[in-house]
C-alpha cells in the first residue's frame, strides 16, 4: 500500500508543473500574437520558465522514489 501512495502523491504533485507549463506557453503565444517583432526576445524567457518548471517536476519525481 505504501508504494501506491507515493505514486498517487507524485501524480498530484505533477498537476502543478503541468498547469505551469501550460501558462508559460500560453503567455508566450499571447505575447507573440500581440507583438510579433518581440518573439525572439520572449522565446528565451519562455524556455527559461519551462526549464525551471520541469526541474520542479523532476524534483518531485526524485522525492517520490527517495521516500519509497
Amino acid at each position: 500500500m505504501e508504494g501506491s501512495l507515493n505514486v498517487i502523491g507524485y501524480g498530484i504533485a505533477a498537476l502543478g508543473p503541468g498547469i505551469g507549463v501550460g501558462l508559460v506557453f500560453a503567455a508566450y503565444i499571447q505575447a507573440t500574437a500581440r507583438q510579433p517583432e518581440s518573439a525572439s526576445l520572449t522565446r528565451v524567457y519562455m524556455f527559461m520558465g519551462f526549464a525551471v518548471i520541469e526541474a520542479l517536476a523532476l524534483l518531485g519525481l526524485v522525492l517520490a522514489f527517495a521516500l519509497a
